[in-house]
């Protein structure tokens, strides 16, 4: 698992090739990992972020409390999966999340809901 942060960001591409060099299936925090051949991601939509942080910022602005605000966590995560790594470190990706796949290269964006 590679966790995020700007240091495995901009080192993306030397990540996923040093795990495809060293048959490491990996998981990371981004979709752009798996976009620079990274075997799969899993985490929140960060633009879902931006947009509460926008909602909150607007609150605060217009004269609510900050303390008053609710709590948010993420109710939305995506998994993305890069097919041709996949298929490369010899990982069998189950047929139900394979035949969903929207394309080889990468990805299926298969959101799930947290309660």
């Amino acid at each position: 698992m590679i966790g995020e942060g700007a240091l495995f960001t901009s080192h993306r591409e030397q990540l996923a090739a040093l795990a495809a060099h060293h048959g490491a299936p990996t998981i990371y925090k981004g979709r752009e990992f798996v976009a620079a051949s990274g075997l799969m991601s899993y985490g929140s939509d960060v633009r879902d972020s931006y947009r509460w942080a926008g909602i909150y910022t607007s609150r605060v602005l217009k004269g609510e409390k900050p303390a008053d605000l609710p709590v948010q966590q993420a109710t939305k995560v995506e998994l993305f999966i890069n097919l041709k790594t996949a298929h490369a470190l010899d990982f069998t990706v189950p047929l139900p999340v394979s035949g969903r796949a929207d394309s080889d290269t990468l990805q299926q964006k298969i959101p799930v809901r947290v309660p």
